[in-house]
């Protein structure tokens, strides 16, 4: 998998740990960003795995920005993007050429955007979580695979909530990519499902075989 990151990276931190052990099933094999300086990237450098940096504000257009960051992600022939904390939206150029996911501090479809967390709290919600998602073209409207709620305390602020759901989103994508790096996926309509579509075909021709031809 190649990571995106904009910031600290605690969240491809959590990755590069969990790959560490060979059953995970996952590797990542390059760190992009959308701008130099951050902790995230020296994490990644630290760790010996490959970085590419697309800096957005070089660019006026967004979609030759686009054009580039997927020909940079595409030089490493991922099997799976992981937008992990990483503040740009992925136009088609990228999500049209690779399959893609992104955890999101709300419980999709409510509260899409950048302000996830103080929008649920300008809302008056009891429960909001973290969602990861496949990334289409639109904005954190892709199909869901997993979602998880956090109790909304009534002495939150924007920072104590999103602070807890943090710790549950970073376990969350753990265990949801190592799932799909194991198992597979599909994909119908807005159903996710874990398992690849031979492996779901070819359980059917074994139950529909008659037995003496087992």
């Amino acid at each position: 998998m190649v990571v995106l990151i904009s910031g600290t990276g605690s969240n491809m931190a959590a990755l590069l740990e969990a790959a560490k052990d060979p059953v995970y099933g996952a590797e990542i094999v390059a760190v992009g960003a959308d701008r130099e300086g951050t902790r995230g990237i020296e994490l990644a450098r630290e760790a010996g795995v490959p970085v590419f940096v697309v800096p957005f504000r070089d660019y006026t257009d967004r979609s030759r920005w686009n054009a580039d960051l997927a020909e940079r992600i595409g030089a490493h022939t991922p099997d799976l993007v992981v937008s992990a904390g990483f503040m740009r939206i992925l136009g088609p150029e990228v999500v049209g050429k690779h399959s893609a996911v992104n955890i999101h501090p709300a419980l999709l479809p409510s509260f899409p955007g950048a302000h996830a967390v103080r929008d649920a709290l300008a809302h008056g919600v009891r429960i909001t979580g973290t969602t990861i998602h496949f990334l289409d073209e639109g904005v954190d409207s892709g199909p869901i695979i997993d979602q998880v709620a956090v109790p909304v305390e009534d002495d939150d602020d924007e920072s104590s909530l999103h602070e807890r759901i943090k710790v549950v989103e970073r376990r969350m994508l753990v265990d949801t990519v190592g799932r799909l790096a194991r198992e597979g996926w599909t994909i119908d309509g807005r159903k996710v499902r874990f398992g690849r579509a031979d492996r779901t075909e070819q359980s059917v021709a074994d139950a529909t075989e008659p037995k003496e031809n087992r």
